[in-house]
């Protein structure tokens, strides 16, 4: 029996630096979620297809399924911000296409810090005018007040 071997690629495909762990934190950290989508409380995921030149460009996007509100314009703007490492084939130049699900999940809300709120009252009183024999020293009143 003969071993199998490895049919060798005619045509090298473009990879993402770092594989597709990397192309997905790349993609979730530059994704923006859109107002519109915020304020319509908009979730779900878009699908994008899109073309890659041959020197690794992303050059045309197109959604074959959207849900909207901005999210379909912010899924193709991430995606034209990809740059890919493709090998060379032979001197011909080759369009390739790809396909990605990009996931709109709203934000958790952020929890809000405390606030601190210091007032300082400072309040001296005078002494009688009219001198009495075992008067008291002038008042010197201090309040504070602390929110949380």
């Amino acid at each position: 029996m003969e071993k199998d071997k490895k049919k060798p690629q005619f045509i090298n495909q473009p990879e993402y630096p770092g594989g597709p762990k990397e192309m997905t934190k790349f993609l979730y950290g530059a994704l923006r979620y859109p107002a519109a989508a915020l304020e319509a409380n908009v979730e779900g995921s878009v699908l994008v297809e899109y073309g890659i030149d041959y020197k690794g460009n992303v050059i045309e996007t197109r959604v074959l399924q959207g849900i909207g509100h901005g999210c379909d314009e912010e899924a193709c703007r991430v995606i034209k911000l990809m740059k890919f490492d493709v090998g060379k084939n032979r001197g011909v130049k080759v369009l390739f296409h790809r396909k990605a699900r990009i996931q709109f999940k709203k934000p958790a809300p952020q929890p809000v810090a405390p606030v601190m709120q210091i007032q300082y009252t400072f309040t001296e009183t005078t002494p009688n005018p009219t001198p009495q024999p075992e008067s008291k020293p002038a008042e010197t009143t201090y309040s504070y007040t602390i929110q949380f």
